[in-house]
């Protein structure tokens, strides 16, 4: 006699945290989504003077590091470990008891600033720094989260997921995965991302960031900017989480991926792959797409993916409120997913739509609802958030509140 199948577990949300340029915090950031802020701002890491582009929303250092550069070790680390130390602290506020098995976060550049320091060291032909093997030490992807892990005592073991800007949806839905077969009780997720030169420069190369003002689905809209940052969450086993009496944030209830290999930069301009993974996340979730209340989209500004987003979206949604948190804070790449899945959060928390600032007109053919220029109080108990990155990887969380 065969057995069924064991059913899938559901998956609660037990804390986050976040620090980008529209905040430290949750409250910070809430207020900044409400009063739809601007943080993008010219660039002041490095020399933009050979750029189109001049701007990127950044997180200012004079807040970030007395917060967790308490030592000379901790004056060392990168950046993005005292980003990911900064978020992971506001986590473990809210999660009391909650000691992950394994976690899994989401990135691209890791400490790509570090290593353009020593590289340049080698080839300017000068002795290598005394510096050099911290400069190496801090360059793998891993460190920061291994830093943040070491800051508060936690010894899980770390995998990270760069799958270019899908990264950090990527590594919640891979959380997902584990919490809802069974496999583990509790997992720390998320993504980071700092802002680095060289890849500041490589996108301004490839003439996909803009000059002026980023501008989600407008028509007139003519790229992106860069942002960064880092999200962590607490998936936990919701069955445990409740048994515990653990505050829940929230559920994640879909997560679906695709690939559609049209392009190494620009998406399939059908919005086939988009579409998807929203139909998997759907699936995965058994809801149908009338039951989506809100769409954090990924929303580029860029001509190519907005085009093949809306499409996507325009094909599979009847008038579902869609925008992109992209206009205020950039793209935080790797970590865009994990900070949008936060503001997904907040937005089912609070009963609120995220605006899409910057927006004026949108394009020809598309009946998109955007969230146009600010905040809206709306009735939200599940949303999709969107991450689509280079080479057609394509990925789809949904989340619901467990209050309503």
């Amino acid at each position: 006699m065969n057995e069924s199948p064991p059913q899938p577990k559901r998956v609660a949300i037990v804390g986050a945290g976040v620090v980008s340029p529209l905040g430290f915090g949750l409250t910070e950031t809430l207020h900044s989504l409400r009063s739809a802020r601007d943080c993008v701002t010219p660039v002041n890491a490095f020399d933009v003077s050979k750029t189109r582009c001049k701007t990127a929303a950044q997180i200012d250092d004079v807040r970030l590091l007395p917060r967790t550069a308490k030592s000379r070790r901790d004056r060392r680390l990168h950046r993005a470990s005292h980003m990911v130390i900064t978020a992971l602290d506001e986590l473990l506020q809210q999660a009391h008891d909650f000691t992950p098995e394994i976690a899994i976060v989401g990135t691209t550049s890791g400490g790509m600033t570090f290593g353009e320091e020593y590289y340049r060291g080698l080839n300017s032909g000068e002795r290598p720094s005394q510096h050099a093997a911290s400069l190496i030490a801090n360059y793998t992807p891993q460190k920061p989260v291994m830093d943040a892990q070491e800051a508060f005592g936690i010894t899980a073991p770390c995998q990270v997921i760069a799958n270019a800007c899908a990264s950090g949806t990527n590594a919640i839905g891979h959380a997902f995965n584990c919490v809802r077969s069974g496999r583990y009780q509790r997992v720390l997720t998320g993504g980071y991302d700092a802002i680095s030169e060289l890849v500041f420069v490589g996108f301004d190369s490839l003439q996909a960031s803009t000059p002026e003002r980023c501008r989600p689905f407008d028509r007139e809209r003519s790229g992106m900017v860069l942002g960064e940052g880092a999200a962590i969450l607490a998936l936990e086993n919701l069955e445990a989480a409740q048994a515990r009496g653990a505050n829940i944030l929230a559920e994640v209830i879909g997560y679906g991926i695709s690939t559609d290999n049209h392009h190494l930069t620009q998406p399939n301009p059908s919005g086939r792959g988009a579409r998807q993974a929203m139909e998997a996340a759907l699936e995965r979730a058994d809801i149908s797409a009338d039951e989506i209340d809100y769409i954090n989209a990924h929303g580029t500004a860029t001509l190519f993916n907005d085009a093949a987003e809306g499409k996507a979206i325009s094909e599979l949604f009847d008038g579902v409120p869609v925008s992109s948190t992209k206009g205020m804070m950039g793209h935080s790449l790797g970590a865009a997913g994990a900070i949008e899945a936060v503001f997904s959060i907040l937005a089912l928390q609070n009963q609120l739509l995220p605006p899409n600032i910057n927006f004026r007109h949108g394009d020809d053919g598309l009946d998109l609802n955007i969230v146009a220029n600010s905040a809206r109080s709306a009735p939200v108990r599940t949303v999709l958030s969107n991450s689509f990155g280079f080479g057609g990887t394509n990925a789809s969380v949904i989340l619901r509140s467990i209050n309503l």
